[in-house]
């Protein structure tokens, strides 16, 4: 009995997604809620899991192609329903060789996506791993299968790839070689350089992900719509850093978590947001929005691109609790396992640059909220201090925000708050 995979719902009012990798080819065992493909919205990743134990049978749509909520993308033949195995295709000598399946995608004059043929008494050769010996020029009959039935799969591909090139057949009427003429001597006064050229100009297409798209998007409706300006400050951290030093081992042991620089800006910006509540607001037309509560975004990097999650009531969190989230945060990130509604809402962010070593940025923000705290890299400079010249480890700020409602003195008030609150710690209190 075959079941259909269809693309499941993926959050509110997104009806159209693109499928990611498939984790399971044509052939291949699945146990149940194993995950058989990923599946890309622009709001998050989200994978799709096996019903049931049985055979991915049918692959109808490829990666990279787009699908609508509920659409069928593949079929999955139930190991038990009627058979306890999956069928293996007959010999070569006894039946017709398999032929594509209609389950192909087109790239320009190239049609991949289907199983081929066997040949020469192989077992077909899955898409994917057909796409794998096309790229390193293997030819599929030369590689046995490890499938059921002989299958060609990916991985019998993959390893045949990385093996040793094989030279290519001479052509049996293929003349002798002429002998090098040899070389003119080179001109009176002047050098004779022998220049080869090996560099490639190669060039790739690749889709853009939905959450690639979206987040252009956004980037754009930012630009287009509000009044954007950005003002900077700089920050000693010796503070922070002397503070970190005396209790990381302690605030480790306690909480299970290492205590980092991303807590004290959190707690820094909730402090500022609260003096300045103009920043944590949103310009709705014909209103302003004022909130009591700080729902601050996390920028990290994910597998797919920037994504922002929130940290719902930060102004309630302790350094422990923002340092447990945030790292989660990454982790779930880098694997694309971040729940959708853990990515909507905020009404500030804090994106930090610094660790990709940037020394000044000018970050845009995230509609419609009013704000973000950019972060830089940690730099020893020297600056004055009590009219004597000291290094000291210095940090830029930047505050990117929305002129409509945010004024200049508000702006540098906030990036004030900030910076005192940072160079003296104390103000903040620390759970170790």
């Amino acid at each position: 009995m075959a079941i259909e995979l269809k693309v499941p719902e993926v959050g509110e009012s997104i009806t159209e997604v693109m499928i990611g990798t498939w984790k399971k080819g044509v052939g291949e065992q699945v146990a149940a809620d194993d995950s058989v493909v990923e599946i890309e919205s622009d709001k998050a990743t989200v994978e799709l899991p096996a019903p049931s134990a049985g055979v991915i049978s049918q692959i109808l749509k490829q990666a990279g192609e787009q699908a609508t909520v509920g659409e069928v993308i593949g079929y999955l033949e139930v190991i038990g329903a009627g058979t306890s195995e999956p069928v293996a295709p007959a010999a070569p000598s006894t039946l017709p060789q398999p032929q594509s399946v209609d389950v192909r995608r087109r790239e320009g004059s190239t049609m991949i996506g289907s199983v081929q043929p066997a040949a020469s008494g192989a077992g077909p050769v899955m898409p994917a791993a057909a796409r794998v010996l096309g790229e390193a020029g293997i030819p599929p009959q030369s590689v046995a299968g490890s499938g059921p039935g002989g299958r060609v799969t990916k991985s019998d591909a993959v390893a045949a790839a990385s093996g040793p090139a094989q030279p290519a057949p001479a052509a049996a009427s293929a003349p002798a070689p002429r002998p090098p003429a040899p070389a003119a001597p080179p001109l009176s006064g002047t050098t004779s350089l022998a220049v080869e050229s090996t560099a490639e100009r190669a060039e790739r297409a690749v889709l853009i992900s939905p959450i690639r798209r979206r987040i252009a998007e956004r980037l754009v409706e930012a630009q287009h719509e509000a009044a954007l300006l950005t003002t900077f400050n700089e920050v000693d951290m010796s503070a922070v850093m002397a503070v970190r030093k005396k209790f990381k081992d302690s605030f480790a042991d306690r909480y299970g978590v290492k205590l980092g620089f991303m807590s004290f800006f959190v707690r820094a910006a909730v402090e500022a947001l609260r003096a300045v509540p103009q920043v944590n607001a949103e310009f709705r037309d014909p209103h302003i929005i004022y909130r009591d509560y700080c729902d601050i975004g996390i920028a990290v990097g994910g597998g797919k691109g920037l994504v922002v999650p929130v940290l719902r009531n930060a102004e309630q969190l302790n350094f422990a609790e923002i340092e447990q989230a945030i790292g989660d945060f990454a982790r779930r990130a880098a694997d694309n396992k971040l729940k959708l509604e853990e990515l909507q809402g905020g009404t500030f962010t804090i994106s930090n640059g610094g660790v990709y070593g940037s020394m000044m940025s000018t970050p845009i923000i995230n509609p419609p909220q009013s704000g973000i705290l950019g972060l830089h890299a940690i730099q020893e400079r020297p600056i004055a201090v009590g009219g004597q010249v000291v290094i000291r480890p210095m940090m830029y700020l930047a505050l990117t925000y929305d002129h409509r409602l945010v004024d200049g003195r508000e702006a540098v008030t906030f990036l004030k708050r900030v910076k005192e609150t940072i160079e003296d710690p104390t103000r903040l209190l620390l759970e170790v």
